[in-house]
């Protein structure tokens, strides 16, 4: 039974972002398993509302049972209430888009995002994903966690998403260096081309949580603009800071 429910979430986990909707034959080959057993999960998962399947195309996509639980479990971590306001004062204040960034294993998600209204925009949306050594977002978190997590990154190998993603493992070793001696970090076109990213690492008491960022148009970002920003998210990663202690809230997904 419990082998059955751990393939079950194996398939609820193959919907992503990037691949939101599976035929079901499709979805038994990328996984390399019995089409047989793939269906009767699907058709459990579809009459327990966690999938939906499509009348016509005959494809799978996620049902509303999991996007309660996400709204359940994004409200309880009352991240709009304590937390957003804090990230909208420094979007006024910069002009630029805010993302709130989490850990979660080998990678980081995305917990909230504002943006300027008015303004080129490179959105990132609540709820996406991405490796732990790509952008600055991201990297500030890596950079405080223990070695193993790096050399495992490392070895399941580094992908390249554009040109300047950082993918030479003794390049990445001496960035992660340097962010640790300023205390952020920086990145250029690393998962989204023309982007640059400024980033703080966020902490619960000792322990690396996640990061915050200011992100925009690379002709908008200037160095004179990211020396301008730097107080200014210093100073936000400080205020979330003090409310996750306060309010004792748990970020790590």
């Amino acid at each position: 039974m419990l082998k059955t429910l751990n393939l079950a979430l194996q398939v609820l986990m193959m919907f992503t972002k990037e691949k939101p909707v599976w035929g079901g034959r499709e979805l038994a080959n990328e996984l390399g398993l019995n089409h047989t057993n793939i269906y009767r999960i699907l058709e459990t998962l579809e009459k327990n509302r966690f999938v939906s399947k499509d009348k016509v195309t005959k494809k799978y996509s996620l049902g509303y049972a999991t996007w309660e639980l996400g709204m359940i479990m994004y409200e309880n971590l009352n991240v709009t209430k304590l937390i957003r306001p804090i990230l909208n004062r420094l979007k006024d204040e910069t002009g630029e888009s805010i993302f709130l960034t989490v850990l979660d294993g080998h990678e980081a998600v995305t917990l909230d995002v504002v943006e300027p209204e008015n303004k080129v925009k490179f959105s990132v949306s609540a709820g996406s994903r991405a490796p732990l050594y790509v952008g600055a977002s991201y990297r500030t978190i890596l950079a405080y966690l223990p070695n193993e997590y790096l050399e495992s990154i490392i070895e399941n190998g580094l992908v390249k998403y554009t040109k300047t993603t950082m993918t030479d493992p003794d390049e990445l070793r001496r960035e992660l260096e340097i962010i640790r001696e300023k205390g952020w970090g920086q990145s250029q076109g690393e998962y989204t081309a023309e982007v640059r990213a400024i980033a703080v690492p966020l902490f619960d008491s000792e322990e690396i949580v996640g990061s915050v960022t200011v992100s925009g148009p690379i002709f908008r970002m200037a160095e004179e603009k990211i020396q301008e920003y730097l107080p200014l998210l210093m100073a936000a990663r400080d205020e979330i800071g003090d409310v996750i202690k306060r309010y004792q809230l748990k970020l790590r997904v």
